[in-house]
């Protein structure tokens, strides 16, 4: 149990650092961005209207991401450069970074376990595993890029 909660202390300082970091780097960026040719773009009532509704429901949103692959930094970020205030902010980076380092700590710690108990008593059958994950892992990509390239077939004639 000492490891689980060193680790997921060492866990949720490294999320706030991170985190946090994105946030201010977002705050900024929205600064830069105020004082240059995109200020008027910026100042825009549509504008205005999305970042107030970020500045008001953005916090749940923030706290969620936490639990997501891939959204976290661009909630942080948006939430910085969308001005969110700090009493909002703080509270979703507290849990949402709790529950995140909570579930890494845990899961984290109980798969390397595993792996290393498999390494360790039965080698070929973890070099096997790991084997069949990098496959996956790299037919998921090459899977994903195909489909993400229209093929031949697909292109729309422009009637000429």
């Amino acid at each position: 149990m000492d490891k689980i909660a060193l680790t997921a202390g060492a866990l949720y300082v490294i999320i706030l650092l991170r985190a946090g970091g994105t946030f201010a780097v977002g705050w900024l960026a929205a600064a830069g961005a105020r004082r240059s040719r995109f200020a008027g773009r910026i100042s825009s009532a549509k504008f205005q209207r999305a970042e107030q509704a970020i500045q008001r429901w953005g916090a749940p949103v923030v706290a969620v991401s936490f639990l997501t692959v891939g959204f976290q930094t661009a909630a942080n970020f948006l939430a910085g450069s969308m001005r969110m205030p700090l009493p909002r902010y703080l509270p979703a980076l507290f849990v949402g970074g709790a529950a995140w380092a909570l579930i890494y700590a845990t899961a984290g710690l109980g798969v390397l376990e595993v792996l290393g108990r498999l390494f360790a008593e039965q080698t070929a059958l973890g070099v096997s595993a790991v084997a069949v994950l990098l496959l996956a892992v790299c037919g998921a990509v090459v899977y994903r890029r195909r489909r993400a390239v229209p093929s031949s077939g697909d292109t729309v004639a422009d009637g000429s």
